[in-house]
């Protein structure tokens, strides 16, 4: 029987929270979650612990195939636990879970549309000049040819990658800065959303090494005339989806508007950088929406206003969020009674 190479993926306690994982080695093949034990790591060495108390726990939630080792090996989404074996308090992932249970008769769905950009190391954006600036934004998004698009490489290999783990990824485009990209995950629940954005992104950033090239998740990452990156959240209940679902729609929007400054908590760390009200984003301190606006906080799609049913897309989240946050906030806001 072959050794199974089990990564072990969490989040550290840093803002903006950052991915860690390691490497367990088990003796036979992975066939549920109960086959994964839990396991300790230094939680003083990942702003989750002090040094004289360090240990934490990893309690598997989440197991899919490895794409980047192949079978049997695989990688392992988990929560983290205190020493006591309770949800950790950089744990945002529980109070999801909780929230998604007790929400789940109006079957909400998400789909999240991450924005990343890729960088020659820490310097500069991928494909981009030594020295000054590529040509201005215009024929980037979307675009094809040598000239307008850079590391397509590496994002085809992301998305194979991310089919053979058995994610709901659901496309993938070139984006309006030269050097930034998008990938789209979902339809699917709250929990299933958050961990595949987790997961995906874990991908992402583990065959960027092998290509070399780093991805940066900065609302903001270059200054200047150039668009940010975020992640838009569509979401939608089973209310919204129904015939006269524009009710509901226009509903959970008044709710959201009362609570955008408590929405903007839970958005993205340096999203202020980002949401200025203009490169297609509202200011952070305004809340309005729109049919196909996408300068407007909250964009109802062209197909949903004719519909008059259908889902709405959130535009405020920056590409660094938690996304177990954002779908608690919304389901906070819209769907919890």
């Amino acid at each position: 029987m072959p050794k199974v190479k089990a990564e072990y993926i969490w989040l550290d306690g840093h803002e903006p929270t950052a991915l860690r994982s390691k490497t367990k080695i088990l003796d036979t093949e992975v066939h549920a979650l109960s086959d994964l034990p839990e396991w300790g790591f230094d939680g003083s060495s990942t702003q989750q612990a002090v040094g004289n108390s360090s240990d934490c726990i990893l309690k598997p939630v989440r197991c899919v195939p490895d794409p980047t080792r192949g079978k049997p090996h695989v990688l392992v989404m988990c929560e983290v636990l205190d020493a006591h074996g309770m949800a950790h308090t950089s744990n945002n992932r529980a109070q999801l879970k909780k929230l998604a249970h007790s929400t789940a008769d109006q079957e909400p769905w998400f789909g999240i549309e991450q924005e990343y950009t890729l960088f020659n190391g820490n310097a500069t954006p991928y494909g981009w000049p030594a020295s000054g600036y590529p040509a201005p934004q215009g024929p980037y998004y979307c675009g094809v040819g040598a000239n307008r698009v850079y590391g397509r490489k590496l994002v085809e290999t992301h998305l194979q990658a991310c089919i053979e783990a058995g994610l709901t990824i659901s496309g993938i485009n070139a984006e309006v800065m030269p050097g930034q990209w998008e990938f789209q995950v979902g339809p699917v629940g709250p929990l299933e959303v958050s961990d595949e954005i987790w997961l995906a992104r874990w991908i992402l950033d583990r065959i960027g090494e092998d290509f070399g090239i780093s991805v940066s998740y900065e609302p903001k990452p270059v200054k200047g005339d150039w668009n940010g990156a975020g992640a838009h959240t569509n979401f939608s209940t089973k209310a919204m989806l129904s015939e006269g679902g524009m009710h509901a729609i226009e509903a959970a929007i008044a709710k959201l508007k009362t609570a955008h400054d408590h929405h903007m908590t839970a958005y993205g760390s340096g999203n202020a950088e980002r949401l200025t009200g203009q490169h297609e984003t509202a200011h952070i301190s305004e809340f309005r929406s729109g049919v196909s606006d996408r300068g407007a906080s909250i964009r109802i799609p062209l197909e949903t206003a004719r519909n008059k049913a259908g889902y709405f897309e959130d535009r405020r989240p920056a590409a660094n969020i938690d996304p177990y946050l954002v779908c608690t906030k919304l389901l906070e806001t819209v769907c919890k009674q």
